[in-house]
């Protein structure tokens, strides 16, 4: 596994972790969401700009996204 690999890997637990403390659930059922939406994919995919950020801002980019895909959470 290459460095980028790592971080990329670490960016999705903190926007899970960070988006299941902002509503109230399980990291589990985040990653569930997380896996139903590809929003992992999404952070991996967007990891030449999310890099750039605050890991916390990982949460926020996912639950944008949640929301755009009309989620209702």
């Amino acid at each position: 596994m290459t460095e980028t690999e790592r971080d990329q890997n670490l960016m999705v637990v903190v926007a899970a972790e960070e988006y299941a403390a902002r509503h109230n659930m399980k990291t589990g059922e985040a990653f569930r969401l997380f896996r139903q939406y590809e929003i992992s994919s999404l952070i991996r995919r967007h990891y030449g700009v999310l890099h750039t950020q605050a890991l916390e801002e990982n949460g926020y980019f996912a639950e944008d996204i949640l929301k755009r895909k009309n989620c209702n959470l």
